[in-house]
């Protein structure tokens, strides 16, 4: 189980490696994805409070990166927050994102990236439920819905 130290932990040393690596072109990304998830995964940009897909989505399964396919959260870990963007207490394991110091917009925050692909897909904060405390707070252009059993 992760939590606020691990993160912090990660954020200043890395995380394990991820057991493979996707690097594309800049003209490959704009290619492969909606003008939003590029803007979102690719520009580090964030999607309007309660517009996105999975917001309010309950259905089973895994949350994989929307650039590489990565299985990044699981849905039995996702919450209501109330903030207007899907939030998990955790990754599905701990080489699947990385962190990153983020001192943007006159505040600190931890970023959540892919560590597979370096998409931006948000922000964790230390004030989720138990058993992490964690909020990992995405966007929903950065990730999609994929069948659990398909990653089994």
């Amino acid at each position: 189980m992760t939590t606020w130290a691990d993160v912090i932990r990660f954020s200043n040393n890395g995380v394990p490696a991820p057991e493979r690596r996707v690097e594309k072109t800049d003209a490959e990304w704009r290619e492969q994805l909606t003008p939003e998830q590029y803007r979102i995964t690719r520009q580090h940009g964030t999607e309007r409070a309660f517009t996105g897909e999975y917001c309010e989505a309950h259905d089973p399964g895994l949350y994989a990166c929307v650039c590489c396919g990565t299985p990044c959260y699981d849905s039995g870990t996702k919450f209501e927050s109330g903030t207007g963007w899907p939030s998990f207490t955790e990754p599905v394991k701990d080489n699947v994102v990385k962190y990153k110091k983020d001192s943007s917009y006159g505040m600190v925050r931890v970023e959540v990236l892919c560590n597979v692909c370096d998409a931006h897909q948000g922000h964790v904060f230390p004030d989720g439920p138990a058993p992490t405390g964690l909020r990992y707070c995405i966007n929903s252009a950065a990730v999609k819905l994929v069948d659990q059993e398909a990653n089994a």
